[in-house]
């Protein structure tokens, strides 16, 4: 007999390759694993993730359903399964907060995903870019919509997805940092393709109608291209049976630094911005953790 458990889970991308098991690489759900089998915790099946991730994708919140032995959860709280979870987890990856849920909960069932992109992290990404242009952009994303030109399809997989909301992160100074775009669920590098497309309108790539028809006629076949794994972010899950610790505002960038114009300097700079991002995610954990 087990008790169900919802954990919200967080890591840095560049630490492990990508979410799911695989043979002879770090994962999370690998390392997760190993931290359950150290507390004598694991019994197949116990653990199931709510969202997969690629390599190099970070995550402020995943969540995570383990179930617990009995003999475990009547004597613990969830404030001591979350210590002993991060006195096992690798540097990289921390587990932030826990619910106990119902028996028939499904993790991946959530409400919502919401996803944020750094759009200056994309080489093309201009120096200066309009935000009303990306505003509209957004716009085209909302809303009801085939993304079979946006997205890496599987047989199978519904092409067809409803995004509830995308808008632009903007700088204090109102220069555009990314985007935020919220679904109830998404398709494999669906957020990657659409920052693409994004980026390339700011840089003249393509325009807007190119956007649009890539929406518009599912059925004709186009390729917009993929932005790198390293500005995307899983931001938070919301979940019916999961209170979740964290605000729903979009961060303050305050901390990043302008990217450079200069390609040589993008280079070095980049570096600069995946730290940037990772600083982030560690203030998030560590001003919300138990």
């Amino acid at each position: 007999m087990s008790d169900r458990f919802l954990v919200a889970i967080g890591y840095h991308g560049p630490s492990f390759h990508g979410s799911q098991v695989q043979k002879d690489v770090g994962t999370v759900e690998g390392s997760l694993r190993q931290a359950l089998r150290r507390l004598t915790w694991w019994s197949d099946g116990c653990l199931e993730m709510s969202s997969r991730t690629d390599a190099g994708v970070s995550v402020r919140m995943n969540l995570a359903r383990i179930d617990l032995p009995k003999p475990v959860s009547e004597k613990a709280n969830e404030e001591s399964i979350i210590r002993a979870l991060n006195d096992n987890l690798p540097v990289g990856a921390v587990a932030i907060s826990a619910n106990r849920a119902p028996s028939d909960s499904k993790v991946r069932y959530a409400n919502s995903r919401r996803y944020l992109y750094r759009l200056e992290a994309i080489e093309e990404w201009p120096s200066e870019s309009d935000p009303d242009v990306m505003s509209d952009a957004c716009s085209l994303i909302e809303g009801v919509n085939d993304f079979s030109n946006l997205c890496r399809m599987d047989s199978g997989v519904d092409p067809v997805r409803t995004v509830d909301s995308c808008i632009p992160w903007l700088s204090d100074d109102g220069r555009v940092i990314g985007f935020s775009i919220q679904a109830k669920s998404f398709i494999w590098n669906q957020v990657r393709r659409i920052a693409s497309a994004f980026s390339g309108i700011a840089s003249g790539r393509i325009g807007i109608s190119d956007l649009e028809s890539a929406l518009s006629m599912p059925e004709v076949s186009v390729d917009l291209g993929r932005g790198p794994s390293e500005g995307l972010v899983l931001w938070e899950i919301s979940h019916a049976d999961f209170e979740s610790p964290f605000s729903d505002e979009l961060p303050s960038p305050a901390a990043f630094s302008r990217r450079p114009s200069d390609s040589r300097d993008y280079r070095r700079w980049l570096s600069m911005s995946q730290y940037e991002m990772g600083a982030l995610l560690e203030r998030e954990w560590l001003s919300r953790a138990n």
